[in-house]
């Protein structure tokens, strides 16, 4: 038998026992059952390892971990590869990973549970609780670096930040002429070791131009960093202490937070990049594209000075703790007696509001915290309308889709992603799975 049958085997059958037990090793408390009773055939999910395998030997990835649950409950957990090559430790179901971007859905979870306590509301100027954004400036337009800036037509408000909306954006994505100012100021994106705080980082941001005005369209951004900064003024607590306290310890999340222990170092999964040869291992140590623009690092986790908190790139977890996560979300903000959100917040947060803000359509549907599918025959894709999800930088990817009542996640760590088709792969595989 091939070596990897036989690894496919082995961690098959530590999943059927689970499923016999009602609990697996990695998330004691998520409910399991067997793929026939939640409408999804076993043969037919038994692709999605066959598709990871394929990856590994081709050396796409090293390894993924993943989860597809439905009617609330986990029908399939698999791990498949190396979570390290160099070291053979093969990946587990519990393997750590950086989940860069999906950390967005947590920090705007946290940003509604103080909308729905009445501590803030969704137009209210960010300035109200970030004075240092009041005398914000925009760039003109097609203007270079040295263009005068013009005032704003409307101040930046918290659903601007949780749309995307904000005139923010990324040093990795944003233009010449605003990325070397952001180059320039020492303004991070959160994937690699950090000094000070993300309030110095904001209060650094806000004295920078935007690049268009606020609502004007969508430009992904460093937005849901400041409105992390926002949750810990209102809040009065660090965001690391108030999503632990008020997120994580609620639904059980045992192994989600902003950084671990140095002795935890190893239960990571190691980042890789393609190279001419197969994959090769990122350092621990900062990496830098050659102009600036992109730093990551597969070392911020446990190394450095551990003080930034990201709202919008910080966190790692395991597979199961964000499953645990997105499991409240289906079931209307409430998961084992634990409720985190009302029902009709999550149905907030969950609907297109570009049309709302008067966006121009591009095809681009967004939430308050989430990318939201559309109508299928535009899309292409299998995705159910109205489903909602994000991905991570290192190649991680989740979505929620309300009329399948389905929760799907794909966990693997590699950057840059341009040599693989897994996610897309796991994607249409998890939906020929359903059959009832």
């Amino acid at each position: 038998m091939p070596e990897r049958v036989m690894r496919a085997a082995r961690w098959s059958c530590v999943f059927l026992l689970s499923l016999a037990t009602g609990s697996l090793a990695a998330g004691q408390d998520l409910q399991t059952a067997a793929p026939a009773l939640l409408g999804l055939d076993p043969d037919r999910l038994e692709r999605i390892v066959n598709l990871v395998e394929e990856a590994v030997e081709r050396q796409e990835v090293a390894g993924a971990v993943t989860l597809v649950a439905r009617l609330g409950r986990v029908g399939h957990l698999e791990a498949v590869g190396w979570r390290d090559i160099e070291r053979r430790a093969p990946m587990e179901t519990d393997t750590l990973f950086r989940i860069a971007s999906m950390t967005k859905a947590v920090t705007s979870v946290a940003a509604m549970q103080l909308y729905e306590s009445g501590a803030l509301l969704l137009d209210d100027p960010v300035s109200a609780y970030l004075p240092a954004f009041a005398s914000v400036r925009v760039l003109a337009p097609g203007g270079g670096s040295e263009a005068p800036l013009g005032p704003l037509d409307r101040p930046v408000t918290i659903r601007h930040l949780l749309t995307h909306t904000s005139g923010l954006s990324y040093r990795f994505l944003a233009p010449p002429q605003l990325a070397t100012r952001y180059i320039d100021a020492g303004i991070t994106d959160g994937r690699a070791q950090t000094p000070g705080t993300v309030g110095e980082m904001v209060d650094r941001l806000a004295a920078l131009p935007l690049l268009h005005q606020p609502g004007a369209r969508f430009t992904y951004s460093l937005g849901v960093d400041v409105l992390g900064r926002v949750v810990e003024v209102v809040s009065g607590r660090s965001l690391a202490d108030y999503v632990r306290d008020e997120i994580f310890e609620p639904l059980g999340m045992v192994d989600t937070g902003f950084f671990r222990d140095p002795a935890d170092a190893d239960r990571y999964a190691a980042v890789y990049a393609p190279g001419p040869n197969g994959l090769v291992e990122v350092p621990a140590d900062p990496v830098s594209s050659p102009d600036g623009r992109t730093v990551y690092s597969a070392g911020y986790p446990y190394d450095g000075p551990r003080t930034y908190h990201s709202g919008g790139a910080g966190l790692t977890s395991t597979i199961s703790d964000y499953a645990r996560f997105l499991l409240a979300l289906l079931n209307g903000g409430e998961l084992d007696g634990a409720r985190i959100l009302g029902r009709r917040t999550v149905q907030l947060m969950t609907r297109d509001h570009l049309a709302g803000l008067g966006v121009p359509d591009t095809g681009q549907r967004f939430g308050l915290g989430f990318a939201i599918s559309g109508d299928p025959g535009v899309t292409g894709g299998p995705r159910s309308e109205g489903a909602f999800g994000w991905l991570g930088f290192f190649n991680t990817v989740y979505w929620v889709d309300p009329e399948e009542q389905l929760v799907a996640i794909i966990m693997t760590q590699l950057y840059p992603n341009n040599r693989s088709r897994l996610t897309d792969r796991f994607e249409v595989a998890v939906y020929s799975a359903i059959v009832n």
